[in-house]
C-alpha cells in the first residue's frame, strides 16, 4: 500500500501561513527591520544626521560604558524595578489571595477599580501624579498639613532624595492592578480540594498561600516578573511626563537619555548603542527569569 502523507483536519497548513503573512510582513517592515538597522547604526559614526558615517566598530560601546550618565540612567532603570515589579507583585497577591478566599459584596466591582489604573495612559498617569505631588495644592502635601505633619510637607519631584521614589510609587500604583488580576486569574484554576485538604491538616491562612497558592501561580508569577521588569527598564513616557529627569537627573532613565540623543543632540549613532545594550539587558534578563520558573515549575509539579 502506498504510504500517503499526513494531513491535517481542516485547511492546508499552507492556507494558514498565507493568513498569517500580511500580519507578518508588517512586523518585518515596522519592527523587525528597524532592530536590525538600530544595531547596524550602533557600528557607524555620522557627524550630522545626512552627512556621511564612517564605520567605528565597537568604539560607541566603550564610550557607552565609560559614560558616567548612561550608567547613572541604567542604574535608575535598576532601582525602578522594586517600583515596576516587586512592589505591585507583592500587593497584587495579597490582594488576589484576599479577594479568592474572602467573599466580598461586590467583587467584580472591586477587580475593575483596581485594574483601571493599568488602561490609563501613562502620560495621563504621570500629569495626575504631578499634579498631587504639588508643593502647594498637591492632595499629598494638602493632606499632610490637615495631619499637623507641615515639616514632612515638600516639593517631592524637586528632592533629590525623594523624586526616584515619587515617579516609582505613580508606576507601582499602575502595575498592581495587572497583577492582581492576573493573579485571581491563576488562583481560579487551583483545585479547591488542595485548600481542604491543607485545612484538614490544621494549616492556617498564611501556610496554605505559601504551600499552596505560591507554587500553583508560578507560571503567572513568571509572566508577571517578566513583564513588569521590562516595563522598569524601558521606562519613558511616565518619567517624561513627571520629572523629564530632574532633578539633576536623578529621574534620569535610559530610554530618556536615547530619546536625547537621538531627537534633541542628533547622534543616531550612539542612540542606537544606548537602545542596542538595552535590548541585549532586556533579552538576558528575560531568558534567565524563563529558566528560573521554568525549573521552579518541573520542580513543583
Amino acid at each position: 500500500m502506498q504510504n500517503k502523507a499526513k494531513r491535517y483536519p481542516g485547511e492546508s497548513k499552507w492556507k494558514g501561513l498565507l493568513y498569517l503573512l500580511p500580519a507578518l510582513l508588517l512586523y518585518l517592515i515596522f519592527t523587525f527591520l528597524p532592530i536590525l538597522e538600530t544595531i547596524r547604526s550602533s557600528f557607524f559614526q555620522a557627524e550630522s544626521l545626512y552627512g556621511a558615517r564612517s564605520f567605528v566598530w565597537f568604539q560607541n560601546y566603550i564610550k557607552l560604558f565609560q559614560d558616567s550618565q548612561f550608567l547613572s540612567a541604567l542604574r535608575n532603570n535598576f532601582v525602578f524595578i522594586f517600583f515596576y515589579s516587586f512592589l505591585p507583585i507583592s500587593f497584587g497577591l495579597f490582594l488576589a489571595s484576599f479577594l479568592a478566599r474572602v467573599r466580598v459584596p461586590g467583587m467584580r466591582l472591586f477587580r475593575t477599580l483596581y485594574f483601571i489604573p493599568q488602561v490609563l495612559s501613562m502620560v495621563v498617569v504621570g500629569v495626575m501624579w504631578r499634579w498631587m505631588y504639588d508643593p502647594n495644592i498637591g492632595p499629598i502635601n494638602v493632606f499632610l498639613r490637615w495631619l499637623g505633619l507641615e515639616q514632612f510637607a515638600q516639593a517631592w519631584l524637586g528632592s533629590f532624595t525623594f523624586a526616584l521614589p515619587a515617579v516609582g510609587m505613580a508606576a507601582a500604583w499602575v502595575q498592581y492592578g495587572f497583577c492582581m488580576v492576573l493573579f485571581l486569574s491563576g488562583i481560579q484554576r487551583i483545585p479547591e480540594e488542595l485548600y481542604e485538604a491543607t485545612s484538614l491538616d490544621g494549616a492556617n491562612a498564611f501556610r496554605q498561600f505559601w504551600h499552596v497558592t505560591l507554587p500553583g501561580l508560578i507560571p503567572e508569577l513568571s509572566v508577571a516578573l517578566m513583564t513588569t521588569i521590562i516595563a522598569a527598564l524601558r521606562v519613558f513616557d511616565l518619567v517624561f511626563a513627571m520629572t523629564k529627569g530632574a532633578p539633576g537627573g536623578s529621574t534620569e532613565v535610559t530610554g530618556l537619555l536615547i530619546y536625547r540623543w537621538a531627537f534633541e543632540l542628533n547622534n543616531h549613532s550612539y542612540a542606537a548603542t544606548m537602545a542596542t545594550v538595552l535590548t541585549l539587558i532586556i533579552l538576558l534578563i528575560s531568558l534567565v527569569i524563563r529558566r528560573v520558573f521554568k525549573q521552579s515549575e518541573k520542580g513543583a509539579l
